[in-house]
């Protein structure tokens, strides 16, 4: 009996216990609140304490990306730069990547690690490397809030871990995931990525149940600690309708994901259908570099840039810009010096000396210098035979009966020696010059001279010269020269009858031996001159079929015809692809390019081969993909469907 009394009162014990651990459970327990939006224009269709400042968890890994966006689109960042793991970086506990102190990865997979696992030690690592310390980028995060709207958020660190005066509000975080949809559509498919590679390992992604469980969801972020609960900021898309709703202080994942299920449908049921969009403004990216003001010591003994700090680099001046003096010049020796000098003064006293006085030999001897023959022949001056001379005696003479010694000769005899006269010269060509040839016979010159003659032409025949009366003799017309002799027709007919068809050999070898010789050129000339011979009736047989004659036939006149009709074919080359999908119509040729945007980057697998392309019927814009293969049309759509994407395709 007391034994049983004893068990009793144990489990009333026990279950008093339990009772109050439950009722301090519910006490400790996040607040919850939740909202919805809709995504294209910002209207809140439902809210329940949006706006209760909370911990975020790691939805703050949202605005840790949107800042490594910025900093990759100004240039400053890109994907394929290594970042040196810090050591705050590396003692993040979990949900980490496993990053060791001093370790170098790429920016790309840590944009992976810290969107698809929300891993600590990754976001730590990007905020670390931008900002120079974890303080410094709390207080870029918290200026981007500001700038997007975001005015009850206040971050301390880049992954989310709890921490004092580190909250955000659901309203703040619908808006960031807004702006991370519209502001950097190229990147945002990384959120609906259920695995990605990060580069040490496969991570998979923590939001796997609702993007699976939920048609049309393609993000964004889950976040859990003890003192948040269960948070998800998530979109989804149906139709022409994109829903983003956030909730806080969840009791569960499955709890959770329930309660966004029910937002969401709640979000899409109110959601109208005709909205026009608006799209928000991005936040400014700052103009300073992606540093710290002041690098702080390294943390890490012998590990180079262990604590991800990038020095700034001043472009203050702080030392003059000025180039460097020459270099003293090189001393010349006095002799060289003097050399120089004197060279110089020879050459002035040469170049501004008074010419000699005319008739000197000093003055001679100037002339021939500057090259003035004409100043040393003159025959009346009294020094020239002793210049002529000397220049004689200087060169000796040519042999004799040379034609230098000829030429020699008549240089030194006077004019008035010389067997002819000079005469005004005559244009070569001019009629006077023909006549003075004509009339005036040439004078008798030196027998040597007249020797001298050049060589005849080879089996050239010496035509005899014309004669004046000869010319005046010739007939005064041009056609006595050229008038033919035609012989009577009846002589002609004669001939033409009366010739025999083949000469006799003998006659033919006495004709050849009697006539005269017949050079190369007149056979040529012969040859060009002579007519084609007309084709035979019948060709020879040939053993290269091309080349015989055929004779035209009624099929063979019919097919030159027709080839004469000229045929244009036009052959396509796009390989069949006559297919396309549409993805809707929209008021406006922006609102249809951005969805063709969104539906080529959430569908890249199916559609980047196929040309974006908007058409324009009835005041709607048709955002079509075109230029794809029935299957791939085909595929698309299907896929596309599945993740609540309106879509039909078009055929040929």
């Amino acid at each position: 009996m007391a034994s049983l009394v004893g068990r009793i009162l144990r489990a009333i014990f026990v279950l008093a216990a339990f009772s109050s651990l439950g009722i301090a459970h519910s006490a400790q327990a996040a607040p919850f609140a939740a909202i919805v939006m809709d995504a294209r224009s910002g209207e809140v269709l439902y809210e329940k304490n949006a706006d209760t400042r909370l911990h975020p968890a790691s939805l703050t890994k949202m605005m840790t990306l949107y800042i490594v966006f910025q900093e990759i689109e100004a240039g400053r960042l890109h994907l394929d730069d290594k970042v040196t793991v810090s050591k705050n970086a590396a003692a993040q506990p979990p949900s980490r990547l496993g990053l060791k102190a001093g370790q170098k990865i790429a920016v790309r997979y840590l944009i992976r690690a810290a969107a698809v696992k929300s891993a600590n030690d990754a976001a730590s690592a990007l905020g670390d490397h931008i900002g120079g310390s974890t303080e410094a980028f709390a207080k870029r995060m918290t200026k981007t809030a500001r700038a997007l709207g975001m005015k009850n958020t206040t971050f301390k660190n880049a992954n989310g871990l709890t921490a004092d005066g580190h909250l955000s509000t659901a309203r703040d975080m619908t808006t960031l995931g807004r702006h991370l949809f519209y502001d950097f559509p190229q990147y945002y498919n990384i959120f609906s990525r259920r695995s990605a590679d990060a580069g040490i390992a496969t991570v998979n992604n923590t939001n796997s149940r609702f993007l699976d469980g939920y048609e049309g969801a393609d993000g964004i972020k889950t976040g859990y600690t003890v003192a948040a609960g269960f948070n998800l900021t998530a979109s989804a898309q149906r139709g022409k309708k994109r829903i983003i709703a956030t909730v806080f202080g969840g009791t569960s994942t499955a709890a959770r994901n329930a309660k966004m299920k029910e937002l969401m449908d709640l979000g899409f049921g109110a959601a109208r259908n005709n909205v026009r969009e608006k799209v928000p403004e991005a936040a400014p990216i700052p103009e300073e570099a992606l540093v710290a003001s002041a690098p702080a010591p390294v943390d890490v003994p012998d590990v180079e840039g262990s604590a991800a700090k990038t020095i700034r680099v001043s472009g203050e001046v702080t030392r003059s810009l000025r180039p460097r003096a020459r270099p003293d010049a090189v001393a010349v020796p006095d002799e060289v010096s003097v050399a120089i000098a004197a060279g110089i003064d020879d050459a002035l006293g040469e170049a501004l000396a008074e010419p000699p006085p005319e008739g000197t030999l000093e003055a001679q001897a100037y002339a021939l210098a500057e090259g003035n023959a004409g100043a040393v022949t003159d025959p009346s001056d009294p020094e020239a035979e002793a210049v002529a001379a000397a220049l004689a005696a200087a060169e000796p003479p040519p042999a004799e009966g040379t034609l230098d010694a000829q030429a020699l000769a008549l240089a030194n005899t006077a004019p008035a020696e010389l067997p002819f006269q000079l005469v005004e010269e005559v244009p070569e060509g001019a009629l006077d010059a023909q006549f003075a040839a004509v009339d005036e016979p040439l004078p008798e010159m030196d027998a040597t001279l007249a020797a001298a003659r050049p060589m005849a032409r080879p089996e050239a025949a010496a035509e005899p010269p014309v004669a004046v009366a000869d010319v005046e003799e010739m007939p005064a017309t041009l056609e006595t020269l050229v008038e033919p002799v035609v012989a009577p027709e009846e002589t002609l007919l004669a001939e033409s009858v009366d010739m025999p068809e083949t000469l006799p050999e003998e006659t033919l070898l006495a004709a050849a031996e009697t006539a005269p010789a017949v050079t190369d050129v007149e056979n040529v000339a012969a040859a060009i001159m002579a007519p084609m011979p007309e084709p035979a009736d019948t060709a020879p047989a040939r053993k290269a079929p091309i080349f015989d004659t055929v004779e035209p036939t009624v099929e063979m006149a019919s097919a030159e015809a027709a080839a004469e009709e000229l045929v244009v074919v036009a052959k396509s080359t796009s390989g069949g692809r006559h297919w396309g999908v549409n993805v809707g119509d929209y008021t406006s040729r922006a609102q249809a390019e951005r969805e063709l945007l969104k539906v080529a980057l959430v569908e890249s697998a199916t559609l980047n081969e196929g040309l974006r392309k908007i058409s324009e019927k009835g005041g709607s814009y048709h955002a079509n993909f075109m230029g794809l293969t029935e299957d791939q049309a085909g595929l698309a759509c299907r896929r596309l469907k599945a993740r609540g994407v309106a879509c039909e395709t078009l055929g040929p």
